[in-house]
């Protein structure tokens, strides 16, 4: 296994209770929650600087949305005291398809604003973490 260093990592590594989850596939699923909630709200943010700000009121919505979804997460990804799997596995679920509507929208735009293109990458990323995760869940 590759050893990831992030703090997400170090935490995972420290934290003395149980964790049913490999380690290594959790701190990579965290950190691309959180990556994709910061690309999410960067775009949104954008969107709402450009001149055709009208056009993108969809793209806003759904980058909104899917950032709420992804730090909601991470942070309870991040407990691992009392794991509830059936709420875990609904957070999964649920953030893999906001990921996935989200970077369809952003997709729409990616030619002509970079960061949606960006966005679109991160969220891609994140739907996939949520998705090995899932599958690891059994």
């Amino acid at each position: 296994m590759i050893r990831l260093t992030t703090t997400t990592m170090l935490m995972l590594e420290t934290h003395p209770a149980e964790i049913d989850l490999d380690r290594g596939r959790l701190a990579a699923a965290i950190d691309a929650l959180i990556a994709c909630a910061q690309a999410c709200t960067a775009c949104a943010d954008a969107c709402l600087s450009e001149s055709s700000v009208a056009e993108l009121t969809k793209c806003v919505r759904t980058d909104l949305d899917c950032a709420d979804i992804c730090s909601t997460t991470a942070r309870v990804l991040s407990r691992h005291t009392g794991w509830d799997a059936g709420i875990r596995r609904s957070l999964l679920e649920a953030c893999a398809t906001a990921c996935e509507s989200c970077a369809d929208e952003c997709e729409r735009h990616a030619n002509m604003h970079e960061h949606c293109r960006i966005c679109a990458e991160a969220c891609r990323n994140c739907e996939q973490a949520c998705r090995d995760l899932l599958a690891a869940t059994g």
